[in-house]
C-alpha cells in the first residue's frame, strides 16, 4: 500500500493514499520502541507532542516514529486502530479515495490538563481528541470541582445566619 505524507488542513502533516483503499484493509502499523507508561511521562514529561500508542491497559506505550505517527485524529474518520498480538494496526473502515487524508478517532483517555482540541472539521466534531468516555469523565470531575468551589464560597468564616 503506498501512502504520502504532505501538508494537511488537520494537523501541520497527514498521510494520504495514493491509491484507492477499500474497506477493512491494514493500512499501516504503529511502530516503534515500548516504552512503560511511567518511562514515557519521564522522557516526555516537557514536550508538548507525543506520538505514543498504549498497548492493552495503557502500562506500555508505543513510542511511534513511522509513517502512522503521521496519521491525523478526526472524529468522522475513515480508518480505526486494532491491537492485534501486541501490534497496534490502522485499518479502513470505509472506502478511502486515492489523494484522501487518512484519519482515525485518537479516543485519548490521559493527558492531565491538556484540552486536546480537535482541529478535524467533520459536521460530527467533538471539539476534543479525548474519547467520549473520557469527556464525560472530565465533565464530570469538573462539575463536583464548582459544586466544591460554590460550597465554600457559601461557608464565610466569621459570618453567622
Amino acid at each position: 500500500m503506498a501512502l504520502i505524507v504532505r501538508s494537511s488542513s488537520i494537523h501541520a502533516a497527514g498521510c494520504y493514499a495514493t491509491a484507492p483503499i477499500r474497506k477493512g484493509v491494514r493500512v499501516a502499523e504503529y511502530t516503534g520502541p515500548r516504552l512503560s507508561k511511567n518511562q514515557a511521562d519521564k522522557a516526555y514529561e516537557d514536550s508538548p507532542i507525543t506520538y505514543l500508542f498504549g498497548l492493552g491497559n495503557g502500562k506500555i506505550v508505543i513510542d511511534g516514529h513511522s509513517m502512522a505517527m503521521f496519521i491525523n485524529h478526526s472524529c468522522d474518520p475513515n480508518c480505526e486502530t486494532t491491537e492485534e498480538n501486541d501490534r497496534i494496526w490502522i485499518k479502513s473502515i470505509r472506502k478511502i479515495a486515492a489523494g484522501e487524508e487518512i484519519t482515525y478517532d485518537y479516543c485519548l483517555y490521559d493527558g492531565a490538563d491538556d484540552e486536546a482540541i480537535c482541529n478535524c472539521g467533520a459536521n460530527s466534531c467533538r471539539g476534543t481528541m479525548y474519547s467520549p468516555k473520557e469527556v464525560r469523565r472530565r465533565k464530570s470531575t469538573a462539575k463536583k470541582a464548582d459544586s466544591k468551589k460554590s460550597a465554600k464560597k457559601k461557608r464565610i468564616p466569621g459570618k453567622t445566619r
